[in-house]
């Protein structure tokens, strides 16, 4: 099959309820094993959905910018370095959480075994007074995590001060919150306070949302939920909802990234926004960091050049 070939099919897993007809998919293939993208239109929403399969010649790794940049600007960077070391990004989604205002990260980024970007370091998270009482969580946030064991790439969701498994080497990790599945820590990483009206995520209404799975086999799901144009105050899914709608492809276990204004997706050199204006118009919000999906070198073990 010749690279971005249309195909007509409808992707399935044993766990998966029907939520739409057959549409129009678009496989790069780099390899047996070929990265899939869907496009489904829920009740409320549209949702761009990736499978990266395990196993393959595909790399799923974090990417920082020291300014803000849009998920297309992200590509256009990596498109004027392909040619280096560099693997051409094929698919960027958005990211962990940030500040607009300083532009410092209030996610944890580790990128070849180096911590790269630290909430620590972010003055106005860490001298707020009303994030005090949830200071200690913040910076110990679920990430999404690239290992190295031996010759094999692991991929894997944990918490921020959790270990590295026996064997394993942390190669890169992404911060985000809360988890997704295979619980939904809303209380415990989005800090939802129901007696004190407090939820910062607006975790139970519709929104744009981004989010990274991993499948029983390894394989990872980067999944951007959009709202729809027509409807900017009540399109879009709440956390809850987003977390049935992984489980349903097959996802054992998830994460939320940044979602509203910043829910962005790049891929096969077209961008895709989720949060729409009272206009109806797609917000390009630039982001602090992405997660990026590369094809890996000759020879290449695990290892790239961030």
């Amino acid at each position: 099959m010749s690279l971005g070939m249309l195909v007509l099919f409808i992707w399935r897993s044993p766990q998966h309820s029907v939520l739409g007809s057959a549409i129009v998919q678009k496989e790069t293939s780099l390899s047996e094993k070929t990265i899939r993208y869907e496009q489904r239109t829920l009740a409320q929403s549209e949702v761009h959905i990736l499978l990266i399969p395990s196993e393959s010649r595909f790399l799923v790794t974090p990417a920082l910018s020291p300014h803000l940049n849009t998920v297309e600007e992200f590509a256009q960077k990596h498109r004027a370095i392909a040619q280096s070391a560099v693997p051409k990004a094929i698919a960027i989604i958005n990211g962990g959480f940030f500040d607009p205002n300083n532009q410092k990260t209030t996610s944890v980024v580790v990128l070849q075994g180096k911590l790269v970007a630290d909430p620590r370091q972010n003055e106005r998270l860490i001298n707020n007074p009303n994030l005090k009482p949830y200071l200690a969580k913040i910076l110990n946030r679920s990430e999404f995590r690239r290992y190295l064991c031996g010759q094999t790439v692991r991929y894997d969701i944990a918490l921020h001060n959790a270990p590295s498994p026996t064997g394993c080497q942390l190669i890169d990790a992404l911060g985000g919150g809360s988890q997704l599945l295979p619980e939904l820590t809303l209380e415990q990483e989005g800090f939802v306070d129901s007696a004190n009206s407090r939820d910062a995520l607006g975790s139970t209404q519709p929104n744009a949302r981004t989010a990274v799975g991993i499948t029983r086999d390894g394989s990872i799901v980067l999944v951007m939920v959009a709202q729809k144009p027509k409807a900017p105050k009540n399109s879009g899914i709440s956390l809850p909802a987003l977390a049935d709608f992984l489980k349903s492809l097959g996802v054992q276990k998830a994460m939320n990234l940044d979602g509203g204004s910043s829910s962005s997706l790049y891929y096969n050199g077209k961008s895709f926004y989720g949060k729409v204006d009272l206009d109806g118009n797609f917000i390009k919000r630039p982001v602090k960091s992405v997660l990026l999906v590369q094809e890996k070198g000759i020879g290449d073990s695990g290892e790239t050049v961030p």
